[in-house]
């Protein structure tokens, strides 16, 4: 690009930035406003007092401040300076206002206030939500309690500090009698009564819901949401049902959750996708780091700037940004070890802040790609046999079926099934066997046809993954067998399930002449993930199943160099397709039809007088 086209442009785009904003005098300020004497006033203050212009100037004040969140903020409001740690008049920056501007559009609706807030770092997220709640309990609402509720109770300890601040400052005029402060209430320091609001502030933490029971609580600012806990005893989500569980959905009520992430998978994560699929209560908002104006840098050479911008900057400037952002952005990045890392920092869009943020095992833009082809099932239901027989094995409808077709089995076709063993209760691990179609690899990528998933005894589930496999059209069955050939002899001796399902005539995967089966160590665990990056980076195969991307999703790096999946989550769906790859790409002569002959010893176990009746050839 020419030199004097590129200054033009950004000349151009740095003059849509600058928007004017006086919220004294009530310029650029959110709401449906109406010019008074000089002065952009709400609508919502002159419905309330038509003679407001009559009023005098202190009367004037206190009817504004109850209407006029942003005057309030400027006139009444203080803060600490970020960069001098001074006192200040608390001036909404432009990413404060475009939050404000959303929780002032749903109070002035008559909604309740609510927002899932991702943030990028440094621009006072925690400091505007603060504010809001305080505007509410010190010039709207008497008896209006609030929680501040972090990951550890110190960081809400230091949102209330915020409070304090602010009342040490706030104008006597507006203050009434008594004069606000803080005092203990009944002996607890960790909730504080408002003097002369009748307001309680109550700190808590996300390692206990306890907090939050036991009080009338009207506003919750839950910060740093991503970062709450995971444990046996404690869980987000015991967190989050205690606030819903008391804070009425009534007008002038607030509930945000506010973070900067921490990868993908966990609480926060799951809330903010919701959010963004309109499915929760919640207004989604990202403040991405462009946003704020403290990272800016002059362009000391545009020309040298372009030269030396690479892909990713150069698509920062197709978006939009100015070469000032360009260049701060450029220059921070010698900062970090890694590009991930600055994304993990300072994320640019949503999708960027969780993915950088965590371990995660698989790119998120690649795994945008691999569910395009996601889609709801052709049918839903089971196969269906004699007991233990590979005999008329046919597919049966059921809405309430644990297999999952996407295509059925087509005459000539090849086909492999994979099978992960879980548990046996609700609880445990779930066990699947999912079907790829393997034919003519050489032009055609694997593709997910069908999957079974659910909890079931063992013995139980080598059949059903037998007959599924026989149904279609006698596909090669490779068995997951850690679990089998861990157990002992007394919980379903799992090499004989195995021995069994071979003298059945199932096409079954052998890893050795000895052995039926996969075995994961980690080794071979390690070669299968990374095999699994690759064809999931290069789309090698078709996925159909939203939950294993999801499942992909969650799926991290541990510190000890393995893999496992986020806590409270699963990896049985993404084994299956681990271990079907791993067979259909680096051994793909197993994905011949071929039935093995059964051994003098393989005769010896199947008389196992344990199992008079399990065997009925096909």
């Amino acid at each position: 690009m020419k030199t004097t086209a590129l200054l033009a442009e950004n000349e151009r785009r740095k003059a849509a930035l600058v928007v004017p904003y006086d919220p004294v005098a009530g310029v650029g300020c959110a709401g449906p406003r109406v010019l008074v004497r000089g002065q952009w006033l709400p609508q919502a203050l002159l419905g309330d007092c038509p003679q407001f212009a009559s009023l005098p100037p202190l009367e004037q004040r206190r009817k504004r401040v109850q209407h006029d969140f942003e005057y309030w903020c400027a006139t009444c409001a203080t803060v600490r300076d970020k960069l001098t740690g001074r006192p200040v008049p608390f001036m909404l920056n432009a990413p404060q206002r475009r939050v404000a501007a959303e929780m002032e559009r749903q109070r002035l609706a008559r909604q309740p206030v609510r927002l899932i807030l991702l943030k990028a770092r440094q621009w006072g997220g925690s400091t505007l939500v603060q504010m809001y709640m305080a505007w509410m309990q010190l010039v709207r609402h008497k008896g209006w309690n609030s929680l501040i509720c972090g990951h550890k109770r110190q960081s809400a300890r230091s949102i209330k500090g915020m409070y304090r601040l602010l009342l040490r400052h706030y104008p006597e005029e507006l203050a009434g009698e008594p004069p606000l402060a803080f005092r203990n209430f009944e002996g607890s320091n960790t909730v504080q009564q408002l003097q002369g609001r009748d307001c309680l502030v109550i700190v808590g933490s996300a390692f206990s819901d306890d907090d939050v029971r036991g009080y009338s609580v009207a506003m919750a600012h839950l910060t740093e949401v991503a970062f709450w806990p995971h444990t046996p005893m404690h869980e987000p989500e015991d967190v989050m049902r205690a606030v819903n569980g008391t804070v009425g959905r009534v007008e002038d009520s607030v509930v945000v959750l506010e973070s900067t992430a921490n990868g993908v998978g966990q609480f926060f994560h799951t809330e903010w996708l919701r959010a963004e699929a309109g499915k929760s209560d919640k207004t989604p908002i990202f403040v991405p780091w462009h946003e704020i104006e403290i990272y800016r840098s002059p362009v000391r050479d545009a020309d040298a700037l372009w030269n030396v911008m690479d892909d990713y900057e150069r698509s920062l400037w197709q978006g939009g940004l100015t070469l000032e952002m360009i260049q701060w952005y450029h220059d921070k990045r010698s900062e970090a070890a890694s590009h991930a890392a600055m994304m993990a920092e300072f994320p640019t869009t949503a999708t960027e802040a969780f993915v950088c943020s965590g371990c995660s095992v698989f790119d998120l833009a690649h795994l945008e790609a691999l569910r395009r082809d996601c889609c709801q099932p052709l049918a839903t239901g089971d196969v269906e046999a004699g007991h233990h027989s590979l005999r008329n094995v046919h597919f049966v409808c059921d809405a309430h079926g644990g297999l999952k077709v996407w295509h059925h089995p087509v005459p000539g076709d090849r086909y492999l099934a994979a099978v992960d063993i879980g548990g046996r209760s609700d609880k445990a691990d779930y066990s699947v066997v999912a079907v790829l179609c393997v034919t003519d690899l050489r032009n055609r990528r694997p593709e997910v046809v069908a999957q079974w998933r659910g909890h079931i005894d063992h013995d139980l589930l080598a059949w059903k993954a037998a007959q599924i496999a026989e149904y279609y059209n006698h596909a090669l069955l490779v068995v997951e067998s850690n679990t089998l050939e861990s157990h002992h002899a007394t919980d379903d001796d799992g090499q004989f399930l195995l021995t069994m399902l071979h003298g059945a005539g199932v096409n079954l995967y052998r890893r050795d002449s000895r052995h039926a089966g996969f075995h994961t160590n980690s080794k071979s665990k390690r070669g299968i993930i990374s095999n699994l990056i690759g064809c999931v980076r290069d789309l090698k195969y078709v996925e159909r199943d939203h939950g294993a991307v999801d499942e992909m999703a969650t799926y991290e790096s541990q510190p000890n160099g393995g893999y496992a999946a986020r806590r409270g989550h699963h990896d049985d769906i993404l084994i299956t397709r681990a271990i079907a790859l791993w067979v259909a790409e680096v051994s793909p002569e197993h994905c011949n039809p071929r039935t093995h002959p059964i051994t003098p010893a393989d005769k010896q176990q199947l008389i196992n007088p344990l199992y008079p009746s399990i065997w009925q050839p096909p």
